[in-house]
């Protein structure tokens, strides 16, 4: 694994609004606090959720980037680009990958974290459709389309931007996570930030404990006793 003294930028790729807050707030917290530089990419704007039925498509996009950044805010994140993809409807085109491997020279990070693209069959919830063809085109982009400088060419000729290597990758949600992060001194943030998604959780009942159950559980299966939260990721090298 990277040292984290050489993890200086990092890219979150996600599907929708409120993806990275339930997967890797936590841990986003944290960077935040020793002064890396995090970038979020979303590839839609979430349009096609909520419980919200007054509102058009156009009207629930515009709510959720809103809530968006401000989910982003509580854990320290100020860099925050959307695609304007169409919720519910992602696949892992050419197109897709090369948004993102645009976005990886812009930011040139030296981790990415994305969704994981199988199917977790142990917990469905992460294995949306959306988030298995976002992380699929997130990896193609980091290996090998943002590397590549005769990978979508225009990229170097038209917009200058030149190849970048990102030297590793993490995936959540999926079945096997080998890396966990000890995220309780940012559960607070991480809670605040899942919560600026009023159109999402806010009929939840009971929602808090829900999520400290969850993370809870977590950091007791990576063992870190009673009383912390955990987040847990599967890393790619990419060397």
């Amino acid at each position: 694994m990277l040292p984290e003294s050489e993890i200086n930028r990092v890219l979150v790729v996600s599907a929708h609004p409120d993806d990275a807050d339930f997967g890797s707030a936590g841990t986003i917290a944290l960077f935040a606090d020793r002064g890396v530089e995090v970038t979020y990419l979303l590839v839609t704007d979430g349009d096609a959720g909520g419980n919200e039925r007054t509102l058009d498509n156009s009207g629930m996009a515009e709510l959720r980037r809103t809530e968006q950044l401000a989910a982003a805010k509580a854990v320290g994140v100020s860099d925050v680009r959307f695609l304007g993809y169409s919720d519910g409807q992602v696949t892992p085109t050419l197109e897709l990958r090369r948004d993102i491997a645009r976005v990886i020279r812009q930011v040139k990070p030296d981790l990415v974290i994305t969704h994981h693209p199988d199917r977790n069959y142990q917990f469905v919830a992460p294995s949306h459709p959306d988030h298995r063809a976002v992380g699929g085109a997130a990896l193609d982009a980091v290996y090998p389309d943002a590397r590549n400088p005769y990978a979508f060419p225009e990229l170097l000729k038209d917009e200058g931007l030149e190849a970048w290597t990102v030297r590793e990758v993490w995936l959540n949600g999926g079945p096997t996570p080998d890396h966990w992060v000890d995220i309780t001194a940012s559960m607070d943030r991480k809670l605040a930030a899942l919560q600026s998604h009023v159109s999402q959780v806010a009929h939840v009942e009971g929602f808090a404990d829900f999520v400290k159950s969850r993370f809870g559980a977590w950091a007791e299966q990576a063992g870190f006793g009673e009383g912390h939260y955990a987040e847990g990721f599967q890393v790619v090298p990419t060397a």
